[in-house]
């Protein structure tokens, strides 16, 4: 193989590394900006299991360097979340060369409503499922039981459950953007819809702690989004006909080539 040939692979190696360093550099200024306020932000963070734990209970921490690194993983965790529209744009801008003209004009309002999305989810699931949740598993306590959660265990718990919402919650958004570039269609979820449910079950059963409350709220979540993925693949889905008239345009442009 020639090297102009291995050209064309070579430079998008290196526009990977270049979008991957400002997403670094992004997550950085995040870190740094969220450290110097990580115990407020780590406040509000407990807030939904405060307001359920009887008068007198608190977090605690069972090794000396605990609540250093549990406050630096909250740093990074929040800097991550605000750095997420930055590392949105570098990925929808590493994947716009192999869209149409036409679809690049739509990475800017994708960028958009996919930060929206994700804090949508995660939001969701700070106000709704943390405080039922947390009011479940506590409800297990009695005069000789005493829950004593530790700040490395609440920590890993509520972020594991806040990305997944979040994640979980861009299904409207990446369906109907596959139905933009014609990768499936409004016919073909409504014909896999009893599939797609099963697996929503079984991935929340995977990203949600082993509770049916959690699985359910965010199982039942999912199945609306995804009908609302087909009523965007419905709307904005790509037509047969103008897949076909793109495709003879690509075909007369590489001809003219």
């Amino acid at each position: 193989m020639s090297e102009d040939d291995k050209l064309p692979f070579t430079a998008h190696l290196e526009e990977l590394r270049t979008r991957l360093i400002h997403c670094f550099i992004a997550v950085a200024v995040g870190f740094v900006l969220c450290y110097s306020f990580r115990k407020q932000v780590f406040d509000i963070l407990v807030a939904p299991l405060k307001k359920v734990m009887k008068t007198g209970d608190t977090l605690i921490y069972t090794h000396l360097p605990e609540a250093f690194f549990t406050f630096l993983k909250t740093a990074f965790l929040s800097g991550l979340m605000l750095a997420s529209p930055v590392i949105l744009y570098q990925f929808w801008m590493f994947v716009a060369p192999g869209l149409y003209d036409r679809e690049k004009r739509l990475l800017l309002p994708i960028v958009s409503l996919s930060t929206i999305f994700f804090a949508g989810g995660a939001l969701f699931g700070y106000f709704i499922v943390f405080p039922l949740g947390f009011e479940f598993f506590l409800s297990f306590a009695t005069d000789s039981i005493r829950p004593m959660p530790s700040m490395k265990e609440y920590l890993g718990f509520s972020s594991k459950l806040l990305i997944a919402f979040g994640i979980v919650f861009e299904l409207p958004l990446v369906l109907t953007f596959l139905a933009r570039l014609g990768v499936v269609s409004a016919e073909f979820l409504k014909k896999y819809r009893k599939y797609a449910i099963l697996i929503f079950f079984a991935g929340s059963a995977i990203l949600t702690p082993p509770d049916v409350i959690t699985q359910i709220m965010m199982a039942f979540p999912l199945m609306l989004l995804y009908e609302i993925s087909i009523l965007g693949a419905k709307i904005f889905g790509r037509k047969k006909q103008s897949l076909e008239d793109e495709e003879q345009d690509s075909d007369l442009s590489h001809e003219a080539e």
